[in-house]
């Protein structure tokens, strides 16, 4: 008869063994953590946003340039009229009253264009005039201005059927 070695027991060591657990279960027998993955993938997230945003940050108008204030409401933007002078570079802050997301978007006939026809709707702020403005949030962008006689520029959010419904407004340039 051959003698079985126990497990817990290794020959030529005087010590135990410790139980190897599989790590791909918790320690109440259940399978993975997805918690974990979750967390990791946040603050990856959290750090990348952190990064756009300094990034935008650092691209903005320098402090003290002019100030417009918006408020999305009621799938509105209020004020829906803004003048700006010819050349400036203007930082707009946007605080969206509403309770679902917003995107504010300035800039020529042509990029309204693009955007009506369904172009990603996040954005970082990476584009200068262009920002996601999630609900209850306040965002900033900036935007410069053509010289004397150039058109109005128009702003509003290609969220759909946004726009049809009159969230949209115009910068006059005097």
């Amino acid at each position: 008869m051959t003698a079985v070695q126990s497990p817990e027991r290794s020959p030529g060591l005087n010590r135990e063994l410790a139980p190897v657990r599989d790590r791909r279960t918790s320690a109440a027998g259940g399978r993975g953590r997805p918690g974990r993955v979750v967390a990791a993938a946040a603050v990856a997230g959290a750090m990348l946003a952190g990064g756009v945003a300094w990034l935008a940050e650092s691209a903005g108008p320098a402090s003290g340039a002019p100030t417009i204030a918006i408020t999305a409401h009621h799938s509105r933007f209020e004020p829906d009229r803004v003048t700006v002078k010819p050349g400036s570079t203007v930082r707009f802050v946007i605080h969206n009253a509403d309770p679902i997301d917003h995107e504010f978007i300035i800039g020529p006939p042509e990029t309204h264009d693009i955007h009506e026809r369904g172009l990603p709707h996040f954005h970082t702020g990476a584009v200068q005039g262009e920002v996601t403005v999630p609900a209850g949030a306040t965002v900033e962008t900036s935007w410069t201005f053509g010289p004397s006689g150039s058109p109005a520029v128009e702003y509003g959010c290609h969220l759909a059927g946004h726009w049809a419904y009159g969230m949209h407004g115009r910068a006059l340039i005097r």
